[in-house]
This record gives structure tokens, C-alpha cells and sequence, in this order.
């Protein structure tokens, strides 16, 4: 039985392949066409997935697609003829859109993809985001909570998965939406909706959540964990290009300019951001305002999934939670409900956004429509295309790159440890790229994370992005808790994909300052050596070399970009940065 799921036309299309059951193939159309959140046709994510498997259309059982498009198709007229004549805009651009390719989408696939009519199905959007946690994850029963912007009419849904099924029955329909909040305030932040939230995340800390009881007027709790949004002081469910309105800025008061540099007190001005300017205290001032702002609606957030997740335990006495949607990578909401709720393990596959969907999808197919019984669990996220080192070697002596080729294992290991040691930053680039938004050791930029100014470094060097911005840590699955206040941190999923922020514990904070964010606070990455050898292995050497088995990761990208995909990709990073060294397999690139 061989199964595409697909997601596309909203944000972060993508593919992924199950063929009888296990996942083959999956990843995000972005990392091939190089358009960050490309929410186009996958066409390249499905070649890819199928040239992978060695699979033609014709031999693809099904192809699934995320979500119903006549019921989302449904939400949006009904919500335009609702608030017209003031989404007169919305209506006009869902109808151009709508009546000319969304609607059709299941004839588009069967024409793009080369499949018959009746062999491409739609799965509603939550029902996605369910089995993509759930049905991905190694539990045999577990509560369920999907939780992002909307989907057709859910904005959120719980239930209870046991064995091949999983069960929603309780939803929350448009408008009211937390995810749609957070976009709210990450407009007002002046960040790219869609795109900046977990800026929102990183400047919360910098912050005092002292606007809380504000946010809470836009949001009140019902005793079975639902919650309503009051729509007074929002402008999404009618307008295309404002998510607030005036009523929202009489009382958080006016938006941060797009441009403004963000800096505070606390932050502190960095050099890439130019001369400090003479109005500088008056810019930190406003800044922290805009801090503290942040921190409010991250703490709102928190609480209000603390809420849901607290009511969902109740309810199903379940000790086990399978979490999906966008709201799912905030990850310092994770990190409460694993501390602060009865639930005892999370499990949050690392494309958690809408991307998860075409996994979520085919497994939805596979074992909820077809009744095929568990064989898959998704405890590593390396889905994508690898590169050999062939390739890579073939394609840096057609541009006339200078390069190394290293023999054996130990011996290149023993160089990028050398070079970390000595302060400087490594583009390390391994295997097959990772699914979803997180770099976890084969995209990755590494440096070492004892060094106090190694922030200041990679951003200045390479990323060139706000300074509030945290940089995360891998560390050894078996070391996490010397570092950090994880309890049973091997056995807790979500921290092999980034997606936990927990307490570096107070001793270490000092021993790793470049991975401890402002409030003592690390977004960690667990490596395990049988799911990630290689870099399990560098690090181990870098621990043997230093005392502190963990580096500091950021993605391979350069800010705007996705994270790279080819060795030609990872080059041209490389080249515009001022990154010191270039792994390409065993191959090393070095500048001059």
C-alpha cells in the first residue's frame, strides 16, 4: 500500500510517502524552490518523494490531501457575507483564488500528480494535525489537542486516540482562535504573521508580563477548557491586511514600526545594528514596552493551553499528550504543560505547523479509512534528500572551490572539533535534511556554546538577526539532565526536536552561556547515537574535548532563507556569511 499525503495553498506545502505503513520520504516544497514558506503545489517535495521510494504515480494507491476545500471554502463565504460590506476585500480575493484553483483542488492533484479522480481523498485539517501527532507518535493511547490559526471551521480540537483510531469530539470554531491571537499581537509586534511568532516567544523573555490583564480582555475561559475571543478588538475574520483594529491599539497603544530595531537594556545594542543612535535610551524605552507587551501574550498563551490541556487530562484521565497545529511549536508552552499539568509525556512530531499535515494525512488514510494496524513511530526527523559525498566533491570542483576530502570518521571529527574549540563557527552539513522548521544536526551551524560571546559571534557572522533571538543546544540524550531540569529527558519525545524550553539548572548557566537564554531558559535538542550517529559522535568528542558534551545549533540559513537543502545550497550560505569552516559530508571548505 503506497500513500502520498500533500498539503499546499495556505503555508509550508509539503509531501510526505508511507509505503505500508512506514514513512518513506517527507519534506516541505521550500527546501527545493528555495521560496521560504512556499505554500505552492509540492511539485518538487513529490518528485522527491517519490524518486526516494522508487515509486511512479501509477503505482500510488492514494493520494491524500489535508484538509476538505468545500467546507473551508463554506467558512469563508459564510464569515465574508457575515461581516459585509466591511469584507467586501476578503471576499473578492477568496472568490479570484477559490472559484479559479483551491476549490478544484482534487482534479488538480489527479492532472499534476498523474493519479485517477477516485484515488485522491481529502481529510479534514484537524483530523491532519491529529494523526500526524498521534498516529506518529510510540504510544498506544493518549489524549489529543490540536490547537493553530483555523483550518475549515476547528481552530481547535481534542479527543483521544487508542491503537489505529483516534476520536475528536470536542472543537472550537473561527473566529476564535489562539493561534489567531498570537498572529494578532505578532502583527502589532511588527513581525510577519506566519513567520514571526517565535520572535514573539524569544522577546518575551526580555519582558514582565505586566499587560496580562489586558490580553485577558480579549479572551475569556469556559470551565471545559473552551475559550472565545471578544471579536471587538479584532479585524482577521473581515479584513486582508489588518488583524487588529483601534480598539486593540487604544489599549496595548500603537504598533512597533516593521524596521524598528529591537533592543532593550537587558539586550543590549549589537554591533551589526550600526552607531548607537542618540536617541538610544528613549528607543530602549520603547523597546521594553514592546518587551513587556510580548511577554503578556506569551504568558496568556501559556496559560490558556494550560487551560485546555488541563481540562483534556481531566476529562480522559489519561497521563500521555499528542500535540499538533502551529501553536504546538511554541515551545515554551510545552515545556509548562510537561512541569505544570498531570500529564506525564508529550509526544509533538517536528513539523507540528501545517507542513505536518501530508504525514498526518497519509497515516489518517492508512490506518483510520483502511484499518491497517501501527508499525510506524517518527522518533527523528531526517526525511529529506541526502547528498553523497560524490556530489558534493563533483559540484565544488565545477565552481573551482578549493576543498579537503578527509578519511575515516575519527580524523574529521578530530578537525571540526579543533575548529569549534578554537571560537569558530562551522556549517556542518550531513544526511538527509530535516521535516519541519527545526535544524537538528544535518543542517545545522555549530560553535561552541562556552563561549559567552558566541551570540554576538554567529549573529554578526552569519544570521544577522535580532539579538533577543536564543540560540538552542544539542547536548548527549544521556547528559541533558546534568545541564538542564528535564526529568526523565531521555523518554520525553518532544526535546529530540527542539520543541521544549526548560530551565538550564543554575550551576551550568555559566558553563554555557551562549545557549542560556535572558530568563535562564534553553530550547534543547536531545541526540541520540542511534537515530543521529554522526552528530551524536561530534559531540561526544567535543564533551571528550572540553568537559560539556552539547554545541550550540542554529539552522543553515542566512536570515529569509529556508535552511539549505544541497551542497550548493550550503556553499553559497557559506560564501555570504563569514562562517569559518564548511562541512560537506567528509569534504571541508575553508575561505582564502
Amino acid at each position: 500500500m503506497i500513500i502520498l499525503g500533500m498539503s499546499c495553498f495556505y503555508h509550508d506545502s509539503a509531501a510526505a510517502l508511507l509505503v505500508d505503513g512506514m514513512l518513506v520520504a517527507a519534506a516541505e516544497e521550500e527546501r527545493f524552490s528555495r521560496i521560504k514558506h512556499d505554500f505552492g503545489f509540492p511539485e518538487q517535495a513529490i518528485a522527491f518523494c517519490l524518486a526516494q521510494a522508487g515509486v511512479k504515480p501509477e503505482q500510488l494507491d492514494y493520494v491524500v490531501y489535508y484538509e476538505k476545500p468545500f467546507v473551508k471554502f463554506e467558512r469563508i463565504l459564510t464569515t465574508s457575507l457575515q461581516t459585509f460590506p466591511r469584507s467586501y476585500r476578503v471576499f473578492r480575493e477568496s472568490m479570484i483564488t477559490w472559484l479559479t484553483e483551491k476549490l478544484w483542488v482534487k482534479s488538480l492533484i489527479s492532472d499534476r500528480v498523474g493519479v485517477p479522480m477516485d484515488r485522491v481523498l481529502a481529510i479534514d485539517h484537524h483530523a491532519s494535525h491529529a494523526a500526524s501527532a498521534f498516529l506518529a507518535s510510540p504510544f498506544d493511547e493518549a489524549a489529543i489537542l490540536t490547537v493553530d490559526g483555523v483550518g475549515e471551521w476547528a481552530t481547535a480540537t481534542t479527543g483521544t486516540g487508542r491503537g489505529e483510531k483516534l476520536t475528536l469530539n470536542r472543537e472550537i470554531r473561527f473566529p476564535h482562535s489562539l493561534g489567531l491571537l498570537y498572529s494578532a499581537f505578532t502583527a502589532f509586534l511588527g513581525f510577519e504573521v506566519n513567520e514571526g511568532e517565535y520572535k514573539v516567544m524569544g522577546m518575551a523573555p526580555y519582558g514582565t508580563p505586566r499587560y496580562a490583564d489586558k490580553v485577558w480582555k480579549l479572551i475569556q475561559l469556559g470551565a471545559d477548557g473552551s475559550f472565545r475571543l471578544d471579536m471587538d478588538y479584532f479585524s482577521f475574520h473581515h479584513s486582508t491586511t489588518r488583524t487588529f483594529n483601534d480598539k486593540f491599539v487604544r489599549l496595548f497603544g500603537e504598533p512597533r514600526p516593521p524596521g524598528m530595531h529591537f533592543f532593550t537594556a537587558a539586550s543590549g545594542y549589537p554591533s551589526y545594528f550600526g552607531p548607537k543612535p542618540a536617541e538610544y535610551e528613549e528607543l530602549a524605552r520603547r523597546n521594553q514596552h514592546y518587551a513587556d507587551v510580548a511577554a503578556s501574550i506569551q504568558r496568556v498563551t501559556e496559560d490558556v493551553l494550560l487551560h485546555m490541556a488541563t481540562a483534556l487530562q481531566r476529562e480522559t484521565g489519561l497521563k500521555r499528550l499528542c500535540m499538533a497545529g502551529g501553536v504546538a511549536l511554541n515551545s515554551v508552552a510545552n515545556g509548562r504543560i510537561l512541569r505544570e499539568t498531570p500529564f506525564e509525556e508529550l509526544y509533538i512530531q517536528p513539523a507540528a505547523g501545517d507542513g505536518g499535515g501530508a504525514v498526518g494525512a497519509a497515516l489518517y488514510a492508512y490506518h483510520q479509512l483502511l484499518g491497517q494496524p501501527r508499525r510506524f513511530v517518527m522518533d527523528h526527523a531526517y526525511w529529506g534528500r541526502a547528498y553523497t559525498a560524490g556530489e558534493s566533491v563533483d559540484w565544488l570542483r565545477s565552481e573551482n572551490v578549493a576543498h579537503e576530502v578527509v578519511s575515516g570518521e575519527a580524523a574529521l571529527l578530530d578537525r571540526v572539533v579543533e575548529s569549534l574549540t578554537r571560537g569558530e563557527v562551522v556549517g556542518w552539513h550531513q544526511g538527509r535534511f530535516e521535516w519541519g522548521p527545526r535544524a537538528l544536526g544535518n543542517r545545522s551551524i555549530v560553535a561552541d556554546p562556552r563561549r559567552a560571546d558566541m551570540k554576538d559571534i554567529v549573529n554578526t557572522k552569519i544570521k544577522f538577526r535580532e539579538p533577543y533571538r536564543p540560540f538552542a543546544p544539542s547536548v548527549l540524550a544521556e547528559a541533558t539532565e546534568r545541564f538542564f531540569d528535564l526529568p526523565g529527558a531521555q523518554r520525553q519525545m518532544p526535546a529530540r526536536f527542539m520543541l521544549l524550553v526548560v530551565p538550564v539548572r543554575p550551576e551550568h548557566q555559566a558553563t554555557v552561556p551562549a545557549i542560556t537564554h535572558v530568563d535562564g531558559s534553553g530550547r534543547l535538542q536531545t541526540v541520540f547515537r542511534d537515530t543521529s550517529p554522526l552528530y551524536y559522535a561530534l559531540i561526544e568528542r567535543f564533551g571528550q574535548a572540553t568537559g560539556v558534551p552539547m554545541v550550540l545549533n542554529t539552522s543553515f540559513n542566512l536570515k529569509g532563507e529556508p535552511i539549505v537543502t544541497s551542497p550548493a545550497n550550503a556553499y553559497h550560505t557559506f560564501a555570504k556569511s563569514d562562517m569559518d569552516l564548511l562541512v560537506l559530508g567528509n569534504v571541508l571548505v575553508r575561505k582564502g
